[in-house]
């Protein structure tokens, strides 16, 4: 089992910059592809990005290809989610998550462990 805590949201002005943390506690983070989502106020939750157990197999949602990084740090059980050039329609609350799986697979659903959620707010 994993635990999942999420930080580093908060209120940026359109074309701004955040970077998101998910700290992982638990058994071996290095054996998780690791992914970032994201639910807008009276919208389902949709998925951003995601990190394979392989730190160079990554993938992006269209909407945010070219603006978001995801990367992950297993010395410090981490993954991040650095956020440039930042839109209104950003705005959501963010979650990372977890999922067990073979070394190159970058899985862009059916997550096995969720964090509580980070708020990021993109104003005008």
């Amino acid at each position: 089992q994993v635990q999942l805590v999420e930080s580093g949201g908060g209120l940026v002005q359109a074309g701004g910059s955040l970077r998101l943390s998910c700290a992982a506690s638990g058994r071996s983070f290095s054996s998780y592809a690791m992914g970032w989502f994201r639910q807008a106020l009276g919208k389902e939750r949709e998925f951003v990005a995601c990190i394979a157990r392989s730190p160079d197999t990554t993938g992006y949602a269209d909407s945010v290809k070219g603006r978001f990084t995801i990367s992950r740090d297993n010395a410090k059980n981490t993954v991040y989610l650095q956020m440039n050039s930042l839109k209104p329609e950003d705005t959501a609350v963010y979650y990372c998550a977890a999922r067990a799986v073979t070394y190159y697979y970058c899985a862009m659903a059916d997550y096995d462990y969720w964090g509580q959620g980070t708020q990021v707010t993109v104003s005008s």
